[in-house]
């Protein structure tokens, strides 16, 4: 399915669907939305199970009522997805930039030219260099290809020049590979299997992988280490961008004594990014969750009054519910206590999530 969360040695499909889960691609296919056909799902008031169908315009859909719905309306048993060849080729490269703003610029232009790489995420200079790309002089695209079908050079070479004209610094030969379905072997420009995952793409892939078990490692010893994302349109970024990164330093500063704070595109779309922010910063013994606490309520006040959205993939739950009550529409409230009580009527999945019983 080639659908890869951060959490995926420890999560399940059910769960992906109930949360809307965000994968691995970075463009077109971003959620678990896309490879729903249908689903099963097994409520208090009974079994809801929706037709198989590559595409329907019946009304609203079913399926799209209990995706995202967290488990308080039914319990997902059974789902159909869309399937993917598994890639015989890809294409990565690296670009550096000499500031974020200025490779959101290169985003933007390849979010809209219809070429939908599978990874196209911008690190700011402080997030680079926390993840071994660089010494944190530069700004850093992680940009790759992938498809079970054809070579992608020209695909890459397209992206590239929408790079080079906002001043990306572009590698002469971007790594490629092939990789024969079931043959193990590889065959490539002068590299090896592994050649789209190493250099700064590599590097950042590997702490991605590593985030998690580091995290925990980092509040072990006493630092607060937490993030925040959201998504914008393009003509908002900038602005939400500086006032949204302004109002979390002063809140580090203020709530930590110091800390930094970084910034990331984890996904991209022709109308606008997913910006997702780190904060590292150190921590009072036995205080750092209230510490965290007053930083997250700052920063989702923030975010929410700049326009964004108070989760772009890491749903609502409880951590998120208060800002999440602000952004959803009051009518569509109503709505979905009304399915809560012809679906639950005596409000036993989930109470307390989305919506209260």
């Amino acid at each position: 399915m080639r659908h890869f969360p951060q959490s995926f040695e420890f999560s399940t499909l059910g769960g992906w669907v109930a949360t809307r889960s965000g994968g691995h691609y970075a463009t077109l296919y971003t959620h678990i939305d896309e490879f729903v056909e249908s689903t099963r799902v097994v409520t208090p008031a009974g079994i809801m199970e929706s037709r198989r169908l590559p595409g329907s315009g019946a009304g609203p859909s079913p399926d799209r009522m209990f995706i995202g719905s967290e488990g308080t309306l039914g319990i997902i048993t059974e789902a159909w997805m869309r399937l993917q060849d598994r890639p015989k080729f890809r294409a990565g490269a690296s670009i550096a930039f000499p500031d974020f703003m200025t490779g959101a610029k290169a985003v933007r232009a390849i979010s809209q030219t219809g070429l939908y790489p599978a990874n196209c995420r911008l690190l700011d200079p402080g997030e680079a260099a926390n993840a071994g790309a660089n010494q944190g002089e530069a700004a850093v695209m992680v940009l790759a290809f992938e498809s079970a079908d054809h070579p992608l050079e020209p695909w890459m070479k397209r992206a590239l020049e929408c790079c080079a004209d906002f001043g990306g610094q572009v590698p002469e030969q971007p790594a490629t590979t092939r990789t024969d379905q079931g043959a193990g072997e590889s065959a490539s420009s002068g590299q090896n299997e592994n050649a789209t995952h190493e250099g700064a793409a590599g590097a950042w892939r590997d702490a991605f992988l590593k985030a998690p078990y580091l995290r925990d490692a980092v509040v072990a010893m006493g630092m607060v280490s937490e993030t925040f994302e959201t998504a914008i349109t393009w003509d908002r970024f900038e602005e939400f961008h500086t006032k949204l990164m302004a109002a979390a330093r002063d809140a580090v500063r203020r709530i930590c004594g110091q800390g930094t704070v970084t910034v990331r595109f984890t996904h991209a779309y022709p109308d606008g990014p997913a910006p997702y922010y780190t904060i590292l910063a150190p921590g009072r013994r036995g205080s750092e969750l209230e510490q965290w606490d007053e930083i997250k309520r700052v920063v989702s006040d923030a975010l929410i009054d700049l326009g964004g959205t108070i989760t772009h993939h890491h749903s609502v739950g409880r951590d998120h519910r208060p800002w999440y009550d602000r952004q959803r529409p009051d009518l569509f409230a109503s709505a979905l206590k009304a399915a809560k009580r012809a679906l639950d009527p005596n409000a036993i999945l989930n109470p307390g999530v989305l919506i209260d019983p």
